[in-house]
């Protein structure tokens, strides 16, 4: 005979999990023993929005589904934000939520909520498992479900009374691959067709593309067709952004510089493109015909209206797509010398010696201290579209930011989960003060787990993207604004180590010498937001108008 908690974890083990994350409550008390018997690691954090975030992550990084855990009612619900997290953002993951006795009610409806249907509409699958016996079908069915395409999270609520229950030993279901097909021939060569016609053809790298499967044929179909290309704010580093055929991230949704490119292209070749990101380009009926190439088909939106669509498997299709046009594309290159102008006008004043730092400057020395394969993880605030727009990658998800559900919050947690996947890189966490703060208890975790880790935090005592689209939007400066902990005693009263920086030429060398002190490190540093307004605003606004830049 066995458990049902036994069950689930052995479930977990034959998937391949050796990490769950979470804060568990007497409803998964069986499963907490299960889990001290196995070879999982069970990963306390300290709150259950964190433990999404962590798995979340997980399922981003590797292409399998991270796994958390948490009790009933409000801890279950702690996870909706991480849920949306990974829904929006296609990140496979696994919550499981415990719930009290469902064959007696002791507590009556004691901390219940109905959380199976709460999740419904941010999850693939949300299930209540009511017999122990179909526990190793349901995670079965539960993985597969969170890495099919589009992948995502998904929930099985495991009561107490189902982990407790005794049945008789149930084999664990064979894992068999999933295969994605490759688009079908006439797709290919419509696309072919269209393609081959193009003047001015541009191809755009998307969210899906940066899939751990995806990267695979991406760079390739780049160089073999010669096309030059543009990424989305999270296509970034899906080919690395060295190339002499990178045009720019669109970090904005229309007058930026790289816009010249996408305004005058006449064909573009929308690889992986997921219209749960902020817009990178606006259709309208005069605009360029585009190619939506994918794993499933198109979301059309008032924004987005592909001409023709490749949906398959991205790699291989484009391997296909790539031997019908190589060495035929004798406009290849036609946007190709708008390039320097659009990456020279991005990287202005980048060395710049103001104090408070700069957003271009922080850009540029954060790029100086972080090796091609470190990792970058951002909360989300104002800086999102500075290092959308400057910070170059060359490794796929070496810049992770969160482009559609947007939320605060998750920077932290995200770069503990890259330090943890990948221990010998450099990772760092950048936070605006107020993202910080929502999850700043993971720093205890991240001291406790022993990670090697950089949080650089951006102090200004206030939600700064609001506050200045509040200024932009010509409302009274107001109701924005806070006091801060003294950071760096706040990062020591954890058991993490603390620096200020206070001018911007000790920025550089602060940022180096936490990585090599090693541990959790935070390091305080002041910004400047008045070149929002110079740069995305004035200046932008200007270009629209012809009007050249001072």
């Amino acid at each position: 005979m066995t458990k049902g908690s036994d069950l689930l974890v052995a479930a977990l083990e034959h998937e391949g999990v050796d990490r769950i994350f979470g804060v568990p409550g007497e409803e998964n008390l069986d499963v907490v023993e299960s889990l001290r018997n196995s070879k999982i690691e069970l990963v306390l954090t300290r709150h259950e929005q964190a433990a999404a975030f962590m798995a979340a992550t997980h399922g981003r990084l590797t292409g399998r589904p991270g796994v958390c855990i948490s009790t009933l009612g409000p801890g279950a619900l702690n996870f909706s934000t991480g849920a949306a997290y990974a829904h929006l953002g296609a990140m496979p993951m696994l919550m499981i939520t415990g719930q009290k006795a469902i064959m007696t009610s002791r507590q009556a409806r004691f901390q219940i909520v109905d959380v199976v249907a709460s999740m419904k509409p941010l999850t693939k699958m949300s299930r209540q498992i009511v017999s122990a016996a179909s526990i190793p079908t349901l995670v079965r069915d539960a993985f597969r479900v969170a890495m099919e395409e589009r992948p995502g999270p998904v929930l099985l609520e495991l009561p107490e009374d189902i982990a407790g229950d005794e049945v008789e030993t149930v084999p664990m279901v064979p894992i068999h691959p999933i295969e994605i097909p490759v688009a079908h021939r006439a797709a290919l060569d419509r696309a072919a067709e269209m393609i081959l016609a193009a003047k001015r053809p541009l191809i755009m790298l998307a969210a899906a593309a940066s899939r751990p499967r995806s990267t695979f044929g991406l760079a390739g179909f780049v160089r073999r067709t010669g096309i030059p290309f543009f990424t989305t704010q999270m296509g970034k580093g899906t080919v690395p952004g060295g190339t002499n055929l990178y045009m720019g991230t669109a970090a904005l949704s229309e007058r930026d510089y790289v816009h010249e490119a996408i305004d005058q292209a006449d064909l573009i070749i929308a690889i992986g493109h997921d219209t749960v990101e902020k817009p990178p380009f606006i259709m309208g009926p005069k605009g360029p015909q585009v190619i939506h190439v994918g794993y499933s088909p198109a979301t059309v939106e008032q924004v987005y209206f592909p001409h023709s669509e490749v949906v398959g498997d991205v790699g291989p299709s484009l391997e296909l797509l790539a031997d019908r046009l190589e060495g035929k594309l004798p406009n290849a290159k036609a946007l190709l010398p708008l390039r320097d102008g659009i990456l020279g006008r991005i990287s202005d004043r980048n060395t710049e010696n103001r104090w408070p730092v700069t957003r271009q400057r922080l850009v540029h020395d954060v790029r100086q201290v972080i090796p091609e394969n470190g990792i970058v993880a951002l909360d989300n605030g104002m800086y999102k579209i500075w290092f959308a727009r400057n910070y170059r990658t060359y490794v796929a998800n070496t810049l992770l930011l969160d482009n559609a559900l947007a939320t605060m919050g998750a920077g932290l947690p995200s770069a503990m989960m890259a330090a943890m996947l990948y221990p010998d890189r450099r990772v760092m966490a950048i936070c605006g003060d107020g993202g910080f703060m929502m999850n700043s208890q993971e720093l205890e975790t991240a001291v406790r787990l022993k990670l090697n880790l950089v949080v650089l935090i951006l102090n200004d005592g206030a939600y700064g993207m609001i506050r200045w689209k509040q200024a932009v939007d010509t409302f009274p400066d107001f109701g924005l604004t806070f006091d801060n902990p003294d950071f760096v005693r706040y990062a020591e009263s954890y058991g993490a180590k603390g620096s200020r920086v206070t001018s911007v030429d000790g920025l550089v060398p602060a940022m180096e010498a936490a990585f090599k002190g090693g541990g959790a490190h935070l390091v305080d540093v002041a910004i400047d937001y008045s070149e929002n307004t110079r740069v995305l605003v004035d200046e932008l606004r200007n270009r629209k108008l012809g009007v050249e830049p001072n």
